[in-house]
This record gives C-alpha cells, sequence and structure tokens, in this order.
C-alpha cells in the first residue's frame, strides 16, 4: 500500500506553517522600522522650525477635528479591503457612530467642526484586534491593512511637512534657470496657460475638478485592484497605492535639491511682491543669464518635478488592467492632470518631463521589488534614474544653451524621455506575460503558496475527492469566509 503523503502542520489558525512566509514578515518588520524612523526625524525636523510634524498632526485628529475627513475615510476604506463585507457594516456604523458622537459634542461647545475621528477610530480599532485577537497569517493582514489607511493619510501629512521645510529652508528659486530651460519646449505653461483662459470658465471649472480629485480617482483604482482581499487572504503583490506612496516619500526630498515654485508665482500675479514681473501666461519671460530669484517664506518649492504628472502617470498605468471604463478615465485623468499643470501656471514643461520619468523609473522598481529583480527590470531602473539626473543636471546648468538651441534641446529632451516610456513598456509587457503565464486570468496577482497533493484515491472508490479548486473543501481551513467582493 502506498503510503499516504504527509501534510505539514498548521497553526491554530488553520493555515498551514509556511518558511517561505519568514523573510517577507522580517521585510515588513523592516520597512515598518524605517518608516517610523523617517516620520520621527521628519517630526523633529518640523520642531525646530516652528510647527507640528506628521505623527503630531496625526495623533491629535483622534480627538480634535480632523482636517481632511474624506481623507480618513479613504484610510478606511483602504483598510477594510480586508474585511468581509459584514465587518465591513459593522466598521461603517461604528465609524459614523463615533463622529456623530464627536459631531454633537463639538457643538455643544461650539469647537471646530468636522468628520472623520470615527474612521481613524476604527483602523486603529483593526489594528489592535488583529494583535489581540488573531493569530498567524491573519494577524499579518490586519495589520497590513491598518498600515495601508495610516500610510495615505501619514503620506498626505509628510508631503505638507515637507512642503512647508522647503519653503523655510530654500530661501531661494532657481524658476530663472527652468523657464530658460524651457524655451526648448516652446514654453507650453504659457501657451496652455493662454487656451484656457481663452476658453473659461468651463475648461477651468472641469479642470479644478480633475487636479483636485487626483486622491480619489487613485483611491478608486487601488480599491478595485483590492478588491479581492478579502476572498484571497493576500494582497496583491503590487498594487497602485505602493506606488504612490512612494513617489510622495521620495519626491519631496527633489524638491530641496531643485527648489521651484512654479510660472504662476515666479512670473505670475499669485506671488505679488515676490514676483520678478508680472509675465505669465501673456508675455514670454526675456532669456537672460538665469540667477536665483529669492522669494518668501511661505510658498512650497514643490515643482521639480511634478508630482501629480508622476502620480497621474501611475494611475494611467494602473488603469490598463481595468474595465473599458476604467482605461478611458485613466486616460482622461491624465491628460486632464496634464493639462491643468500648465494651464493653471503650477509647473513648466520640464517638470511635467522630470515628472514622467520619475513616475516610470519608481514603478518599475516598485514592481521588480515584488516580483522579483531581472535584467530587464534593473536596465529601465538605471536607465529612468540616469535621464532624470540628465534632465536635472541640464536645467541647472545649460538652460541658456537649451535656449538658445531649441531645435536641438528640444527634441533630445522628448526623445530621452521617451526612450525611458518605451523601455518601461516593453519591460511590463514582458512581466505581464510571464505573470499570465504563471497564472492565468490574474495579472499583478501574487502566485499562492503550492498546497501538498493529497493522496490518490482508487477510481471509483466512494471516497474519491471533489474535483475542483476551492479552498474552503478543505476542512482545516477556517480562517478563511468565501463572502463575496
Amino acid at each position: 500500500m502506498t503510503e499516504p503523503t504527509r501534510i505539514p502542520p498548521r497553526d491554530d489558525r488553520g493555515t498551514q506553517s509556511a518558511p517561505w512566509r519568514r523573510p517577507r514578515v522580517v521585510l515588513w518588520t523592516a520597512a515598518g522600522a524605517a518608516t517610523l524612523g523617517f516620520l520621527v526625524a521628519l517630526e523633529i525636523v518640523a520642531r525646530g522650525y516652528g510647527f507640528s510634524g506628521p505623527i503630531t498632526e496625526q495623533s491629535r485628529e483622534v480627538i480634535f477635528a480632523p482636517e481632511s475627513g474624506p481623507l480618513l475615510y479613504g484610510g478606511l476604506a483602504l483598510t477594510m479591503v480586508v474585511l468581509t463585507w459584514r465587518q465591513r457594516l459593522i466598521a461603517l456604523g461604528i465609524a459614523a457612530g463615533v463622529d456623530v458622537a464627536f459631531f454633537l459634542v463639538r457643538w455643544a461647545l461650539d469647537a471646530d467642526m468636522n468628520f472623520g475621528n470615527g474612521a481613524l477610530w476604527v483602523v486603529l480599532g483593526v489594528a489592535v484586534l488583529g494583535v489581540t485577537r488573531r493569530t498567524g497569517q491573519e494577524r499579518l493582514l490586519l495589520l497590513k491593512g491598518t498600515g495601508l489607511g495610516l500610510l495615505l493619510v501619514a503620506g498626505h501629512k509628510t508631503g505638507d511637512t515637507w512642503l512647508l521645510i522647503t519653503s523655510k529652508t530654500r530661501a531661494t528659486v532657481l524658476d530663472a534657470y527652468v523657464a530658460a530651460a524651457d524655451h526648448a519646449l516652446a514654453d507650453p505653461s504659457w501657451l496652455v496657460g493662454r487656451f484656457l483662459n481663452a476658453t473659461a470658465p468651463v475648461s477651468t471649472g472641469i479642470l479644478h475638478v480633475v487636479y483636485g480629485q487626483l486622491p480619489l480617482a487613485a483611491a478608486l483604482v487601488g480599491l478595485y485592484q483590492l478588491r479581492r482581499v478579502a476572498v484571497e487572504r493576500r494582497f496583491p503583490a503590487h498594487h497602485l497605492v505602493r506606488t504612490f506612496l512612494v513617489i510622495g516619500l521620495f519626491g519631496p526630498a527633489i524638491y530641496m535639491i531643485f527648489p521651484v515654485v512654479g510660472p504662476v508665482f515666479a512670473y505670475g500675479t499669485d506671488g505679488g511682491a515676490w514676483a520678478t514681473a508680472n509675465l505669465w501666461p501673456d508675455v514670454l519671460p526675456p532669456v537672460t543669464d538665469p540667477q536665483p530669484i529669492p522669494f518668501d517664506g511661505i510658498t512650497p518649492r514643490n515643482c521639480m518635478p511634478s508630482l501629480h504628472t508622476a502620480w497621474a502617470v501611475t494611475l494611467f498605468i494602473h488603469s490598463r488592467d481595468g474595465s473599458r471604463a476604467m482605461r478611458w478615465a485613466g486616460t482622461f485623468w491624465l491628460v486632464g492632470t496634464l493639462t491643468a499643470t500648465l494651464g493653471f501656471g503650477y509647473h513648466y514643461g520640464a517638470d511635467l518631463l522630470a515628472g514622467v520619468v520619475f513616475a516610470l523609473t519608481i514603478e518599475t522598481a516598485m514592481r521588480c521589488s515584488a516580483h522579483g529583480w531581472d535584467r530587464a527590470g534593473v536596465r529601465v531602473v538605471a536607465l529612468g534614474t540616469a535621464v532624470f539626473a540628465a534632465q536635472l543636471a541640464s536645467y541647472r546648468w545649460l538652460p541658456t544653451e537649451m535656449a538658445a538651441r531649441p531645435w536641438l534641446y528640444g527634441p533630445l529632451l522628448l526623445l530621452v524621455t521617451g526612450a525611458v516610456v518605451y523601455a518601461y513598456v516593453r519591460t511590463a509587457r514582458a512581466a505581464r506575460e510571464r505573470e499570465r503565464e504563471r497564472k492565468p486570468g490574474v495579472p499583478g496577482q501574487r502566485p499562492a503558496p503550492a498546497e501538498p497533493a493529497e493522496p490518490a484515491k482508487a477510481v471509483g472508490t466512494t471516497g474519491a475527492a471533489p474535483t475542483g479548486t476551492d479552498d474552503s473543501q478543505d476542512p482545516d481551513a477556517t480562517d478563511a469566509e468565501p463572502e463575496l467582493v
């Protein structure tokens, strides 16, 4: 008689003990420690300049009126991807109940009115539930959901802190250099600004919504990608939110290296007394020897690279795997965001090219970190890093030459940016094909660990195992609830 295959031992939640999970747990722990250390360091620096940092700002929203209620409920929505539908309804009910209680107390005390405390309470409650009432993979899943929700809020507040630091630490801006380099691209901000002035208020009204609601569009795409987490009890290997957060983390650091405020501030009415002249968008700035421009201590130096462009490019990329409506929406948001950033005078054309390269480099690195590094991925990251560094160097050290020879430097800028786009598209398509071969029909999903084969049954016996792949047929699998998501 053939000896039956041994089944690995299971923990008390019914999941098989998996040594392959341990390196991933260590990686998550290290990432969490690094993120906490960064936030603490940012808090210390912010305190040194006389304002509170991201940790203080997020902690105070447990009790005091939040700055952004929709953002907190967006974080709750990301956390709830790990919950079943019944648990989601309970979580929403608790969040709404807490917000109503806070509303009544604030109304009685005549305090600042806002909502969102309930959402933060529930997100923190999910973490407490995971630590105290769950074990193993189920605990890790709940903590991942909590971390995802908190990072959305912390990322926003970290960005605000970064912007304040740039305005306090960078007394001069380099707009004159970028404006000169932008002559090689035919001054697109001035061109699109005139177009929006001619088509206002219809065009400006639509684009203000597109520009301001980019986080909402990203949240919808992210929730679509994470819709199966509650059923499969694991996150996809790679999704939109990961890249969004990393772009928001590293992007502001470039602001410190290359501080720029944008044409509407440096050359327009929004700059007030600090603007060099009131030129945007009607009169092109003269091509002279550029010099750093002294500027106020309030306006963020948040132009180089354009993170709105980087986020819109990332949104466009991740919407490609969705429905036709989602693909069209991703395209609309990309075109609308690029038009708004230029037409409202928030960015130069050079900023947008740098934002595209920055986004594709980060996206490739995040995809490779999830699915494994290969030679093609390394080449794209190296190419993107080199092109991005070359762009910044040329804007800073060759702006006059670029303005004097637009027939050379304009096409060259577009060519090197296009080379990064082409390299990314080619590598991403190859990676997607390999992924589909491993697990057909579920692109971007981490393959499940292989289950040991069941002992073979004799043909025709009454105890023959049913065919199919439903994990719920395992009598020991007790922690997965097969609810539709």
